[in-house]
């Protein structure tokens, strides 16, 4: 079992009457505040240096506790991340890979762990998880629209009993969580979830804040217009774009209340209903301007991404002022009792979102405006304020780290590690820390198409692998290139090889793939043949029957299969190559980084031969067969 680290909080001393002596209490455990949004990300936080808009109650959290720089989601979807959170374990172990799943309650969570030890919990705002909360002596959470909740009137699913509040959900959100501390056993410790539904799509702001950015002008990111060149069919088939997919209607607003009255069933008109009329009546003031804009029909080409992308910021930012407001009045409501630096308060996302970056909204890919979440926390009894950490940290984090907190053993097989040794060490990352984080998205096909990947994240590289559909790799060299436009999988250069190797390795350890896992085969035991065909998996059946019609030609050959997700296994392999009098290496995208470790290994260039093939179409024996004969 994974023990706690030890934290002493200050003990306060007591003058007893009835004796000259001074008794110490006991030390309390920590109250914990965990505060989610769904879809906010580090580029519209003022405390992580955006330039989008200013956030000051996020960054209080910051400036008078820690900021960390390098936390990643393990799989960048909503209901999946919250599944990670509460169990500790990646989407694999803990059964909920995408949104279409349903969360297995009955498992181990860290709230339960903590209401087993005498918490007081409350789960408020958005669950999104499709089944009952568990672990938790209060909840109330949003049920409208599968669970994704509505930002005007939202319906609640409080304690078994579903009511309707009016107001807007936000600002509700926050009401329910102060009414549970207002309302709590005042000598048991606490831990509230307080999650909030914005800034998710379709981004609709308080009714104090409509058209509140309507006369500004957001600064564009230097890739909104990125053409993918370098990159794959992943990038290239996704369908979430601010070009194509946002829409007219339910994202842009661009409706009129009577074209709204005159289609019903219209999505956007779902919402638009549950506002007061006076709401109604500010909502249609503040988007007619743009609608009109719109209609005027001069906005073409880059001009109307560059528009789109304008009103998505003005929706998108304001309902991010709501959530920041809200925490202010979390934070100053906590000071009023006095139970502010007794709490952790912690503050992140589900995970990051793109906003405008590659061209795109919404989440998903692996690359970084996504994979990155904020995390900002307050502690003072045990965290030095402005720290600021570029420790590699993963949302499955959190649950070993409040438990360890709380002085609560940590489960064995949950998968995250506490961050306690990086907070009270002002941030510093310690010696015996991870390497790497992991990422696996599994849904597609689905919403916005974005392909089955999964990847690995060190301090200066990712590497991620589509697969499904596809069989195509991405790395990139995060110092070099920290927008990821230049995928250099595939093109040579000094290490990349070996790199890619080590990050599969560390890939492996945390999907629990076997160590024993055999690196290769081959058809033939003999170590000697004239030609020797390499290729991993993808193209076996291929090389296999260009084999046999060689073989039937009286020429002696062999194939090795080589797989990619093991440590590259040299001297395992160097019979082989040095026995061969050629060989071949049959790939659609790695024949450039195992040609450059099979030279470097084997100091074989003068026997190296490549059959390559990068149009995306398969393989076949004939194309094989073909290139193997010039060997002849």
């Amino acid at each position: 079992m994974k023990t706690p680290s030890t934290l002493f909080l200050p003990l306060a001393a007591l003058s007893l009457a009835s004796c000259g002596g001074q008794k110490k209490e006991e030390a309390k455990q920590p109250n914990i505040i965990f505060m989610m949004t769904d879809d906010h990300t580090t580029q519209a936080m003022s405390c992580y240096g955006g330039n989008l808009i200013q956030t000051p109650n996020m960054d209080r959290i910051a400036n008078e506790g820690i900021r960390f720089d390098n936390c990643y989601a393990v799989n960048a979807l909503s209901g999946p991340s919250r599944a990670c959170i509460l169990t500790g374990k990646f989407s694999h172990e803990n059964g909920f890979t995408d949104n279409a799943s349903t969360f297995n309650g009955d498992q181990q969570t860290f709230p339960k762990l903590l209401q087993q030890a005498g918490y007081q919990t409350a789960m408020i705002g958005k669950w999104h998880l499709i089944s009952e909360p568990q672990g938790f002596d209060h909840w109330s959470i949003l049920s409208g629209q599968h669970e994704q909740g509505d930002y005007y009137d939202p319906d609640f699913w409080e304690d078994g009993k579903h009511i309707v509040e009016k107001g807007y959900a936000t600002d509700i959100i926050t009401d329910k969580a102060i009414k549970f501390l207002e309302g709590r056993d005042k000598n048991k410790p606490f831990c509230m979830m307080y999650h909030q539904k914005a800034p998710h799509r379709n981004w609709m702001p308080a009714p104090r804040h409509l058209g509140i950015f309507n006369n500004t002008t957001f600064p564009e990111p230097a890739n909104l217009f990125d053409d993918y060149e370098g990159r794959g069919r992943a990038a290239r088939e996704q369908d979430m774009s601010i070009e194509h997919t946002l829409t007219n209607d339910w994202d842009l607003k661009l409706m009129t209340r009577e074209e709204m009255l005159k289609d019903t069933t219209n999505r956007l008109y779902s919402v638009y209903k549950r506002m007061p009329i006076e709401v109604q009546d500010k909502w249609d003031s503040v988007y007619a301007g743009r609608i009109a804009e719109y209609r005027k029909g001069d906005l073409k080409g880059k001009s109307l991404i560059s528009w789109k992308y304008q009103q998505y910021m003005r929706d998108y930012l304001a309902t991010v002022l709501a959530v920041d407001e809200n925490i202010g009045r979390l934070l100053n409501y906590l000071e009023k009792i006095g139970e502010l630096d007794n709490t952790i308060i912690v503050y992140t996302s589900d995970q990051g979102f793109f906003l405008g970056e590659h061209g795109w909204f919404d989440k998903r890919f692996m690359y970084e405006e996504c994979q990155r979440m904020p995390l900002i926390i307050r502690y003072p009894k045990a965290i030095k304020a402005g720290s600021t950490s570029n420790a590699i940290s993963m949302n499955v984090d959190f649950a070993p780290t409040f438990l360890d907190f709380a002085g609560i053993e940590i489960p064995s097989d949950i998968q995250g590690a506490s961050l306690k040794p990086v907070l009270v060490n002002e941030g510093k990352t310690p010696a015996d820390w991870r390497k790497a984080a992991y990422y696996h998205y599994y849904e597609y096909p689905a919403e916005h198409s974005v392909k089955r990947h999964y990847g690995i994240r060190t301090q200066d590289f990712k590497l991620i692998h589509f697969y499904n559909d596809i069989d195509e790799w991405e790395m990139y060299d995060m110092k070099a290139d920290p927008r990821e436009m230049n995928n250099v999988f595939g093109k040579p250069a000094e290490g990349v090889g070996d790199r890619v190797m080590e990050m599969e390795k560390r890939h492996r350890k945390f999907a629990g793939v076997p160590e024993a896992i055999t690196p290769f085969y081959v058809n033939h035991e003999d170590t000697e043949c004239d030609l020797l065909l390499v290729g991993i998996t993808s193209t076996g059946g291929a090389i296999d029957e260009a084999c046999e019609a060689l073989e039937a030609e009286g020429k002696k050959v062999n194939h090795l299969h080589l797989r990619l997700l093991s440590p590259f296994p040299t001297e395992a392999l160097r019979p082989y190559i040095e026995g061969a009098k050629k060989v071949l290496i049959v790939e659609e995208d790695l024949t450039e980084q195992l040609r450059e470790l099979f030279a470097i290994h084997f100091s074989c260039h003068d026997k190296l031969l490549s059959c390559l093939q990068y149009d995306g179409t398969p393989f076949t024996a004939s194309t094989i067969l073909k290139k193997a004969k010039e060997v002849f």
